[in-house]
């Protein structure tokens, strides 16, 4: 909610994944995930009228994860916001989730703890490299994975760089 209040008055919609909807722990494969993303950003482009690739997408762990996945697979989009990115499972830096990476064409903002299990500040810089566009980083000192408790500077941040990429972000269709 902190993030919908600082974006204000800029449409921001949340969504759940199917397997969520459906009140289930373990996620469904990621066929699934990114479908639901691509069905969810074009209910929201049709519902208030924007240009689709005006749009800022993301979300946080997995969430992120997946629409950073369906940028790279062509979803239009004018940034992305990725909070807690779930580089590599905790403890399994050899399992990196960055093979989509160098196919994101648009402007991303990693938001991250420094001590979070799924990525260091370090790991997440190096593998951000492969992004042919701009990139930028904002470290929550001490966060871990969850960020607990910094919600109002993670909103912040996210405001802050949404309106700095200015036109379109939000910006009506036609």
């Amino acid at each position: 909610m902190a993030i919908e209040a600082a974006l204000a008055p800029l449409p921001v919609e949340r969504m759940d994944f199917p397997y969520r909807k459906r009140g289930r722990k373990a996620p469904d494969r990621a066929p699934v995930l990114l479908a639901a993303v691509v069905e969810a950003a074009s209910a929201l482009v049709t519902a208030q009228g924007l240009d689709p690739a005006g749009l800022v997408l993301g979300g946080r762990s997995m969430g992120g994860r997946m629409c950073s996945m369906a940028v790279a697979e062509g979803l239009p989009a004018a940034g992305l916001v990725l909070v807690s990115y779930p580089l590599h499972p905790p403890g399994r830096p050899d399992r990196l989730r960055t093979a989509h990476l160098p196919d994101i064409d648009v402007p991303c903002l990693f938001v991250s703890g420094t001590r979070d299990a799924f990525a260091t500040p370090a790991e997440l810089e190096a593998a951000t490299a492969a992004i042919p566009a701009p990139v930028e980083h904002v470290w929550v000192q001490g966060g871990r994975h969850e960020l607990k408790g910094a919600d109002q500077e993670v909103a912040t941040a996210v405001a802050a760089w949404v309106r700095a990429l200015g036109p379109p972000a939000g910006r009506p269709a036609g």
